[in-house]
């Protein structure tokens, strides 16, 4: 007799609903709420100018950057043979001779509300028991097209302990009969100042010049000076120049991977990387800034309204828009380079103006 084979036995097949993420345009950090990714545009003020994810899109930008750069060099030939000759390694930036102390007779007023900028760069050696206390040695100021305007041997405060000669390039004598220190100072301030007085700095009108360097805060703390901070242009802190974690990159990381070609081979020269944070600062400021929605990418402190602008949105609105929509209305926490520009400046001047005006009406 045989056995009744048994019935085949069904199969429960269950469909597995996929967990749905909404992702952030400009960060890429995933949320399975979309409450969860307003409320995180609203605590990461985003800008269009910072750099997004890794590298692919650092790639981009780096190509970006390099079409708006060779563009913006255009103007001069001879600058464009040599942008040509550094980039293919046949050639370095010229270095300037040690001592050199000019001030130039043909330093140009500013166009207002600090637009003219000024680079920055200093040498360090060593002092202390230790030699690990940063000393200023040497010193260089460079104006906007690249022409030295202060150059010098700085003569430290205390006796030097490390020449630091393999990074600096500097010996004992080249400092025997440098400038002292508060010479520089006020040669420095002279620059800045554009012949005003000091005082101008700290008001938001005058002709006082942007400063621009790389760590400018150890340089100027170096040179025992003060400057403010609404006038400073830092590539080591300026967010759409550092890393998606907001970590500064180098100097010569940056020069290589904006400009092109390298820079501190050897002994550093003070010259060169003035140059290079020129450039960085000049092909930053170039870059096209949105007016709509996005704001002005003015710290919010310096906005005449303190919130936000998801603010002026319902939660069911913003809940309605796209990840890319959410990022085109966000604000950055910082001021954008680009407002620089007096077209940029002046827009925003008079969009600041009309809201106040508006808000002072419905009062």
């Amino acid at each position: 007799m045989e056995l009744a084979e048994d019935p085949p036995q069904q199969v429960l097949t269950t469909t597995t609903i996929p967990t749905i993420r909404h992702k952030c345009a400009a960060c890429f950090k995933q949320y399975k709420k979309k409450e969860h990714l307003i409320e995180h545009m609203k605590a990461s003020y985003h800008s269009i100018h910072q750099p997004k994810c890794g590298v692919n899109c650092l790639n981009h930008l780096v190509q970006e950057y390099l079409q708006r750069g060779v563009a913006y060099f255009a103007w001069n030939s001879l600058t464009v043979w040599m942008l040509l000759q550094v980039t293919s390694g046949m050639m370095k930036l010229p270095c300037v001779e040690p001592q050199i102390n000019k001030l130039a007779s043909d330093i140009k007023k500013g166009i207002g509300r600090g637009y003219e900028a000024i680079a920055l760069d200093c040498e360090m050696v060593g002092g202390g028991s230790n030699g690990s206390l940063d000393l200023c040695a040497r010193v260089c100021l460079v104006d906007e097209y690249e022409k030295i305007l202060f150059h010098t041997y700085v003569l430290p405060q205390i006796p030097v302990t490390d020449y630091r000669f393999e990074v600096t390039g500097i010996k004992e004598e080249h400092l025997k009969g440098a400038m002292p220190l508060k010479e520089v100072q006020d040669q420095i301030l002279q620059i800045l100042c554009n012949g005003e007085s000091v005082k101008s700095l700290w008001c938001s009108g005058g002709q006082a010049k942007v400063l621009v360097g790389h760590n400018l805060e150890h340089d100027l703390d170096c040179l025992r000076m003060n400057y403010p901070d609404h006038l400073l242009r830092d590539t080591a802190k300026y967010h759409p120049l550092m890393k998606t974690n907001l970590v500064s990159h180098s100097l010569k990381y940056l020069t290589k991977t904006f400009l092109g070609y390298d820079i501190q081979i050897g002994a550093r020269d003070p010259y060169e990387d003035c140059v290079s944070v020129m450039r960085l600062y000049k092909i930053m400021r170039s870059q096209d800034h949105r007016m709509d929605g996005i704001g002005w990418s003015l710290p919010v402190q310096d906005n005449f309204c303190s919130s936000t602008v998801y603010d002026s949105y319902k939660l069911n609105e913003l809940e309605q828009m796209t990840p890319v929509e959410l990022f085109r209305i966000s604000r950055s926490n910082y001021k954008c380079w680009c407002l620089d520009s007096s077209q940029a400046f002046e827009h925003a001047c008079n969009t600041c103006v009309k809201a106040e005006m508006s808000n002072s009406w419905r009062k």
